[in-house]
């Protein structure tokens, strides 16, 4: 074997063992140029306006869809994988109206800090060892890890558009190392999902416009998490009790069978986020807010948006319980609180207790507010 060739494998086999040593779950190695058709589905996506309001997805399209431009003097890409699969079924609490609906992976520390620590590790010593440069990224800069991560065969992705691995199933985190170092390259997963469309069919929004292709404007975890104004009236009984993200598309996949037995670092998830109560949660101000989720991911989205969501939560619920606790919140200094408040009460009160409570609340400084009210009394009979 030629010096080159042997250097690229003890290189490549050094990364991959740091890797390990580190917890992550898988590692393989693809070129910069591995995905090739990333460009052109990148810009259908956009040009169908599927990103909803993300706009920076738009902004950063280039960096995006080819590393080499991100980094021009990237030559192999490391991909790496945590398993997050939960020990229960995390659609069990979607049949308690009264409990709320977290993400699994929201349930535990910020994934990115648990991640981006112990890459910065591995890229230290690689960096060393190599006498190379390298750049870490984990969800925090213009890459498309999960067609890389297919590219490098640590899966393909499903047509729920997520990374589905044969020994992990669809409970993946993914990071990513770039660097100037030669390395050897891993094959390319194929895709295993064959006639199965158990995830797109499991979607409550029906957010998969075919197979393979989500518009983000319906699904939930887009709607709960980077939507930030007023959530489209037509979806919001859809949404249920999910207040942070939904897991069902990954739930449903078969191939999550083998991602229980798999992982040794697997991440345990807090008590109270499992099957929090609603009510406790419509009571948050913003310090509480913050120090109930400090360290969480869920803390980035803020109090307003959170209580948002929880109110859609309570106007699903039934639980006219709820009614004490959302009355205060229809004077919230937040509009996007206050309007989602009166949504949540026309559907908790009967038509006559709404009516009567409503009288004299059209002329709220908000217009999004005052839609909400004239829309609740219009539908109510």
């Amino acid at each position: 074997m030629p010096g080159a060739d042997r250097l690229r494998q003890r290189l490549t086999d050094f990364v991959k063992a740091e890797a390990a040593d580190k917890g992550f779950d898988l590692c393989r190695i693809t070129r910069p140029d591995a995905i090739p058709q990333a460009p052109a589905r990148l810009a259908e996506f956009l040009a169908a306006g599927y990103h909803g309001s993300m706009d920076w997805m738009a902004e950063t399209e280039a960096r995006r869809a080819d590393p080499r431009v991100l980094w021009g003097e990237v030559r192999a890409i490391v991909v790496f994988a945590m398993n997050y699969g939960p020990a229960h079924d995390p659609r069990a609490v979607l049949s308690m109206p009264d409990r709320a609906a977290i993400s699994v992976y929201a349930q535990n520390r910020d994934y990115h800090d648990i991640m981006k620590g112990r890459l910065k590790e591995v890229a230290t010593r690689f960096a060393v060892r190599a006498g190379a440069d390298v750049k870490v990224f984990v969800d925090t800069a213009p890459v498309m890890e999960k067609p890389l991560a297919a590219a490098a065969g640590l899966g393909w992705q499903g047509k729920h558009t997520n990374l589905v691995s044969r020994t992990h199933g669809s409970w993946l985190f993914l990071g990513s190392l770039f660097t100037t170092a030669e390395l050897l390259f891993d094959d390319p997963e194929r895709d295993h999902c064959g006639s199965c469309r158990a995830c797109l069919d499991a979607c409550p929004t029906d957010a998969f416009v075919a197979p393979y292709r989500l518009d983000a404007r319906r699904c939930i975890s887009y709607l709960t998490i980077e939507h930030k104004g007023p959530i489209d009236p037509e979806l919001r009984p859809r949404i249920g009790n999910r207040i942070y993200g939904c897991d069902d598309c990954l739930a449903a996949c078969p191939w999550n069978k083998f991602a229980a037995a798999a992982a040794e670092m697997k991440l345990t998830a807090r008590e109270e986020l499992k099957a929090p109560g609603i009510a406790g949660f419509l009571a948050f101000d913003d310090p509480a807010f913050r120090a109930f989720f400090s360290g969480s991911p869920v803390k980035r989205i803020g109090r307003d948006r959170f209580v948002r969501n929880v109110l859609i939560a309570a106007g699903n619920s039934g639980d006219r319980t709820l009614i004490a606790h959302c009355l205060p919140l229809a004077d919230d200094p937040s509009p996007a609180v206050r309007g989602m408040a009166a949504w949540a009460l026309s559907r908790l009160m009967t038509a006559g207790e709404f009516r009567q409570f409503a009288a004299g609340r059209n002329e709220d400084a908000d217009a999004d507010v005052r839609v909400e009210y004239e829309r609740a009394r219009t539908a109510s009979p």
